[in-house]
């Protein structure tokens, strides 16, 4: 039988380690690789193509939602995980929208971890048994469901509105993105209209909100 191949992402080493430790105890489970931002995640999925993505929901540059949102997007049977500290219905959500096959708490045990790794080997979708709880709550009671505006928004527009959430003005970028500067503002005008929102301050709200950029600590 292959092994399940994985790839660790997550900024902070020492929970790399821990769950690197952890999951070397496991039958035929393969830690491929470890990332330290989204930007790394995202090239090391692609060069070695593993089983599953463990994905830490934020991390500096490309946040752990985006970074998902593009793999899923390029590798459809490619399979992430999100780890999170965050017992909030609003992230759950988010994940899955995102792409997400599985959404595990940090605090999770040894047994659960490998449970949601062999339920979404085989295709199926894992919940924390405590986020489940969380998500079936919310619908018991009847709360509202957040509309998805980013799905809206292109591949291009979500770059630019990340650089714009990041500070970045329009000519720096168009260097990084190698755009014209007309392009740039016409991106920028467009993610507006598309979000219903029309100021730089807002933008950088949506952008925190969805997971495109962390959230200043």
């Amino acid at each position: 039988m292959n092994p399940i191949t994985i790839l660790l992402a997550d900024d902070h080493a020492l929970v790399r380690a821990g769950i690197r430790a952890l999951l070397q105890d496991l039958v035929n489970v393969e830690v491929v690789g470890e990332a330290e931002n989204g930007d790394e995640a995202i090239a090391l999925a692609e060069r070695l193509q593993p089983t599953i993505v463990l994905m830490d929901i934020a991390m500096p540059g490309i946040s752990g939602l985006e970074a998902t949102r593009r793999l899923t997007l390029q590798y459809p049977g490619m399979r992430v995980i999100i780890l999170s500290m965050h017992m909030d219905q609003q992230y759950a959500m988010r994940a899955l929208r995102a792409g997400a096959k599985g959404y595990l708490l940090k605090g999770a045990r040894t047994s659960e971890l490998e449970l949601a790794i062999t339920s979404i080997a085989r295709g199926e979708t894992y919940l924390s048994p405590a986020m489940s709880r969380v998500l079936v709550d919310q619908v018991v009671h009847g709360a509202p469901v957040e509309p998805n505006l980013l799905a809206r928004l292109t591949l291009r527009q979500r770059e630019v509105l990340q650089l714009i959430a990041q500070g970045l003005t329009s000519k720096e970028i168009a260097r990084e993105l190698a755009l014209s500067i007309k392009t740039v503002n016409t991106h920028r005008a467009d993610i507006m209209e598309q979000l219903g929102i029309h100021d730089i301050a807002g933008l950088v709200r949506f952008a925190v909100h969805e997971g495109l950029v962390p959230a200043e600590p």
